[in-house]
């Protein structure tokens, strides 16, 4: 068939390809490091001093954005990015599509002569008017209400893009809704630093802002563009909706940590250069656990622009792999039977003093003990009060398949601390003889040439969805593909809440004990001291259900979980259902992160992309089925036919029934599969039908998952049988050992 003929011609295509040679700055990377970022270097040399100073302290210490001086900023923004060669300007932000959006407009106004001029004001830079009723709004703009506004975000500094000026910026409705993912981010970071900061003053007068840390982990799996182009499901949903194993995948282990292939090592060097060049400080690059699956890490952030420079690498890294022949696959599962991709999260607060969740040493003292104690454990009251929230946050149709395989975290929420950290907790609750406590131990290797190794504080447990590991805590539930904010959002409101009320308990605490002379100053330790600790008590009592060390995928705790009361709801559009909480609602508007009109919204938006999702792949899993699978296994059958007639005009009855016994049972299992699939795609067809008459789209979107996602299911199995059936020359879709090994 003309069609096998091209998969094998496409194949042969893909192992044929070389790595391309990537010129290499003659510079080091520091020097070329933030090229094309309006940093403070460049703010220095293009804003006067005066102006320079207010932009600094809006950024700096979240001080209101003077209009008076948007003028001047924008005159200097403009003339770098003349500079530079650039002809265009954008507001580029986060809609709710977890992606990002950018409208070019040109530096060009009428000079009054006839003639043009580069103009940039600060009107321009400040705020702009896309079309809010084109963007995913979960009812909030209709059709005809189309005005909303983006409006720059200052702490994340500008970036060129070709020839185009790229301004980061939030989006909000006309009537003040966040209709993006870095307004509610911006609101719950400032709502952390204010509570955090509050409670730093227990232990430290001299703290006065405390920032949000993340260090996002990006894995993703890579495919010669030109399979890629030959398998229609990988291209409309980003991942294959059937596909039999390979015989090798990753069973031996031996692609982990392994030799990166020169492709890819090409692919990985030009990505580095320009993600540099845009100050995306990359700093770790490897082969991940599946065949053809990779990651690369940076050096830790502030959240919002860390965030902000996921989501420009995500787009990046599509641009680069093009130019290599690749393309980048960043859905959670696009292979079934290996390794999905996940976004580990590394999640930490600090001050201008230090990290606040760094374990004390050998000579710390009680003081250091309580600090670490404390924001450890209203992180943990944070996880344990919200784990249902947590989990819609890191949910997806995407997310879903990867979720609980024996290769990411499960879909319960818990945290794995160690055995320093768990003891530690332990004494406090159970002991008013509190001490310091030791955080590194030192490990002896019995090889002269080897130091010895510095232990941490915690082992890893890689079934944890969220583990302490030493200085942060490790979000490694999020998806690849997803929008680290949604995470962020949740988990930060969470935090705020926590600090908010462990706040409020410890002074009430401290008022009730300072009227003891038992608690006086002189007398050992304080009223505040008390208060602390019997606070810590209470909360080290009430979060013990979120720790867990043991294994996350075992069956035994799932059941243990829900003893606990955690969620172990595995339904998609059923998990959603946590933003509307009366908790979560309460959590969000008591910390001004969303109100209920926004929450609603967005959980409109999550259905509804739910739904569109297994939509999609539903009728792209039927299309594959009728018009590919079928029609080849049918051709393959009727050569079975004609070779087992040839067998009875050629041999006696007897040899001839002998020797076609095989071919007789393939033919019988090819029809019998072939009828199952057109029998399971109509199914399919009418339970679409019957869900989409379904008016509320939450409803809709329950009985997607209930009723279309097992039909796919059980189409997949007959097809990925057929493709161990049916001759190899005859099948069109690359298959897995073709997809799955760059050479």
């Amino acid at each position: 068939m003309d069609s096998s003929n091209l998969r094998f011609q496409v194949v042969e295509e893909a192992f044929k390809k070389r790595a391309l040679d990537v010129e290499t700055p003659k510079e080091r990377p520091s020097e070329y490091f933030a090229r094309y970022v309006f940093n403070r270097q460049k703010m220095y040399k293009y804003l006067s001093a005066e102006v320079y100073k207010k932009l600094i302290d809006v950024i700096d210490n979240g001080a209101r954005l003077d209009r008076a001086i948007a003028d001047d900023v924008a005159a200097g923004m403009k003339q770098w990015a003349l500079d530079m060669g650039v002809t265009h300007y954008t507001h580029w932000f986060q809609p709710l599509t977890e992606g990002t959006a950018e409208k070019h407009d040109a530096f060009v106004e009428h000079d009054g002569k006839g003639g043009m001029i580069e103009k940039f004001s600060g009107k321009l830079l400040v705020q702009q008017e896309p079309d809010a009723s084109s963007f995913p709004n979960g009812g909030i703009r209709n059709t005809f209400e189309a005005r909303g506004y983006s409006a720059w975000d200052p702490t994340s500094p500008v970036f060129i893009i070709d020839d185009t000026l790229c301004i980061p910026t939030i989006f909000i409705a006309y009537t003040g809704e966040a209709l993006d993912y870095k307004a509610p981010l911006l609101r719950a970071l400032h709502a952390v630093d204010k509570a955090a900061t509050e409670v730093c003053q227990y232990f430290y007068d001299d703290v006065k802002k405390v920032h949000v840390n993340l260090g996002w982990e990006q894995e993703y799996f890579l495919v010669d563009e030109g399979l890629y182009s030959a398998r229609p499901d990988l291209m409309l949903t980003g991942r294959t909706l059937m596909g039999h194993e390979s015989a090798k995948n990753q069973q031996m282990d031996d692609h982990y940590f392994g030799t990166i292939p020169d492709r890819v090592q090409a692919f990985m060097k030009d990505l580095e250069i320009q993600a540099l060049e845009l100050a995306i400080p990359c700093k770790t690059r490897h082969n991940e656990v599946a065949p053809n699956q990779f990651e690369l890490a940076p050096i830790f952030e502030k959240c919002n622009l860390a965030v902000d420079h996921n989501m420009l690498l995500m787009s990046l890294m599509k641009r680069v792999a093009r130019k290599h022949g690749f393309r980048v696959l960043l859905h959670e599962k696009p292979f079934a039977g290996i390794n999905g991709s996940g976004k580990h999260n590394n999640w930490s607060l600090s001050t201008d003093t230090g990290v606040l969740l760094h374990a004390p040493g050998k000579t710390s003292s009680i003081n250091e003990t309580l600090r670490f104690a404390t924001f450890i454990v209203e992180t943990l009251m944070a996880v344990y009060k919200h784990n249902g929230l947590l989990k819609a946050s890191i949910m997806s149709a995407t997310n879903a398949h990867r979720l609980g395989g024996n290769e990411a975290p499960p879909s319960i929420i818990s945290s794995f601390l160690g055995k320093y950290v768990s003891e530690m907790l332990d004494t406090i609750e159970q002991t008013s003889n509190l001490k310091s406590q030791t955080s590194n131990l030192s490990r002896e290797i019995d090889i002269p040439q080897i130091p010895d190794l510095i232990v941490d504080n915690t082992d890893r447990n890689r079934t944890s969805p969220f583990a302490f590991t030493g200085n942060r805590f490790e979000f490694r539930a999020p998806g690849s593909s997803a929008n680290c904010a949604s995470a962020m959002i949740a988990l930060n409101a969470a935090m705020a809440e926590a600090l908010c009320s462990f706040k409020q308990r410890v002074d009430a605490k401290i008022s009730e004990y300072s009227q003891r002379p038992e608690y006086a100053i002189g007398t050992g330790h304080t009223a505040k001291f008390h208060a602390l600790v019997d606070v810590l008590r209470e909360d080290i009592k009430t979060c013990k259900p979120v720790r867990f060390d043991g294994n996350g995928y075992s069956d035994e705790w799932v059941v243990e979980a829900a003893k606990r009361g955690l969620d172990v709801e595995k339904s998609c559009p059923v998990i959603y259902e946590h933003y509307l909480d009366e908790s979560s609602v309460t959590m969000f508007e008591q910390t001004k992160v969303m109100n209920r009109k926004e929450l609603e919204a967005r959980n409109e938006v999550k259905w509804e992309t739910y739904v569109k999702t297994v939509q999609i792949e539903a009728r792209v899993l039927g299309d594959l089925a009728m018009n590919h699978i079928i029609p080849v296994a049918t051709h393959y059958q009727s050569k079975l036919i004609k070779n087992v007639q040839g067998t009875k005009d050629v041999f006696p009855e007897e040899k001839a029934l002998r020797l076609s016994a095989r071919n007789m049972k393939l033919i019988e299992e090819i029809a019998n599969r072939t009828e199952a699939i057109e029998r399971l795609v109509e199914e399919l067809t009418d339970a679409r039908r019957v869900a989409n008459r379904i008016e509320d789209i939450h409803q809709r979107a329950i009985a997607y998952h209930d009723t279309v996602c097992p039909h796919m299911e059980a189409i997949r199995n007959e097809a990925d049988h057929l493709e161990m059936i049916v001759e190899d020359g005859l099948w069109t879709l690359p298959k897995y050992r073709e997809l799955l090994f760059i050479r």
